[in-house]
C-alpha cells in the first residue's frame, strides 16, 4: 500500500512537472489561438466596423456574402487557382522529381540547384520579377513566343490571361514540392523496380503501378500544402495586379484582407474567413479521401 501511494505521488509531481512546462504553450495556444478563434466566429455574427461596438445581425452577413458579386468573383477565381493551378503545380512538380532522380542523368546536383533557386528569391522580388517577364511588349516570354511566331499575349492586362499567368508563376516557384517529392522517390527500395525489370515492366508501368502508389502519402502532403497556399493566395495578385483586371484577379483572401483592413468590415471578413475554413476543411477530406484509397488499390 504504502509502495502504491508514493508511486501515485511521484505520478502526480510528474504531471504537474510536465504542466508547467507546458503552460506557455497552453496559455499562448488559449490566448493567442483558440479566442480569437472564438472571437472571430462572433464578429461574423456582428456588423462590426472596429470603431463602434458590435451589434448582433445573426447570419446576415453570411447570407449578403452569397449575394456579393465580388465575393462569388473571389470565390471562383480561387476555385480556379485550387482546381486547375494546384494540378498543374503538383504534376509538373512530380514529372520534374521523377526526372531528377534518374541517376543516369549528368549534373544531376547542378539541376536539382537550379530547380529550388526561385523558392530562395524573396517575395517582393520575385513579383516585380515576374512583371518584367511578363510584360506584353518588352517581356522575355512574349519575346519567346515571338521566336515561334506566335501573337504578343498581355498577360497580366487580360482578364482571360491574368489567373494563367500567375499560375505559371506558381509552377516556377515549386521547388519546394520538388525537393519533398525527391526525398520520397529516394525512399522507395530499388529491388520493387529490379524486380519489375525482370517481369518485362517498361517506364510507364513502373511509374504507374510502383513509383504513384508508394508516394502517395507525399502527393497527399504536398497537394494539401498546395490547396492551403492556394487559399492564401495574398501577396502576389496584392503586388502585381491588385485585384485586376476587372476582378480577374480578386482572390479569396484579397478580397477578405480589402473588406477587413480597407473597408472596416470585420464582421463580414470574419464570416468570410470562416466559410473559407470549411470550403478548405471539406477539399482537404476528399484529398484524404481519395489518394487514400489509390493507395490502398
Amino acid at each position: 500500500m504504502a509502495e502504491h501511494i508514493k508511486a501515485s505521488r511521484m505520478e502526480r509531481q510528474e504531471f504537474i512537472a510536465a504542466m508547467l512546462f507546458i503552460s506557455p504553450w497552453v496559455i499562448g495556444f488559449l490566448a493567442f489561438t483558440l479566442y480569437p478563434i472564438c472571437q472571430s466566429f462572433w464578429y461574423s455574427l456582428t456588423e462590426y466596423r472596429v470603431l463602434s461596438d458590435p451589434e448582433f445581425i445573426g447570419g446576415m452577413n453570411y447570407i449578403n456574402l452569397f449575394k456579393d458579386k465580388i465575393f462569388l468573383t473571389s470565390l471562383y477565381n480561387t476555385g480556379y487557382i485550387v482546381l486547375v493551378g494546384v494540378p498543374i503545380t503538383l504534376f509538373c512538380a512530380l514529372v520534374a522529381s521523377i526526372l531528377l532522380n534518374t541517376k543516369q542523368l549528368k549534373g544531376l546536383s547542378v539541376f536539382r540547384v537550379i530547380f529550388f533557386i526561385p523558392t530562395l528569391v524573396p517575395l517582393i522580388i520575385n513579383c516585380i520579377l515576374w512583371l518584367w517577364l511578363l510584360q506584353p511588349e518588352t517581356g522575355l516570354i512574349n519575346a519567346l513566343l515571338g521566336v515561334f511566331r506566335i501573337p504578343k499575349v498581355p498577360w497580366l492586362g487580360s482578364p482571360v490571361w491574368a489567373k494563367p499567368a500567375l499560375i505559371l508563376m506558381m509552377v516556377w516557384g515549386c521547388g519546394g514540392t520538388i525537393i519533398i517529392f525527391l526525398a520520397g522517390l529516394q525512399d522507395i527500395p530499388d529491388t520493387l523496380y529490379e524486380s519489375a525489370s525482370l517481369d518485362g515492366a517498361n517506364f510507364v508501368q513502373k511509374t504507374v503501378h510502383i513509383t504513384l502508389p508508394m508516394l502517395a502519402p507525399i502527393i497527399l502532403y504536398n497537394a494539401v500544402t498546395l490547396v492551403i497556399n492556394a487559399f492564401q493566395w495574398f501577396a502576389e495578385p496584392f503586388v502585381m495586379t491588385e485585384g485586376g483586371p476587372n476582378n480577374a484577379t480578386m482572390f479569396y483572401s484579397l478580397n477578405l484582407y480589402q473588406n477587413a483592413f480597407q473597408f472596416f468590415k470585420m464582421g463580414y471578413a470574419s464570416a468570410m474567413a470562416w466559410i473559407l475554413l470549411v470550403i478548405a476543411l471539406a477539399i482537404i477530406f476528399f484529398l484524404f479521401k481519395g489518394l487514400n484509397r489509390f493507395s490502398a488499390d
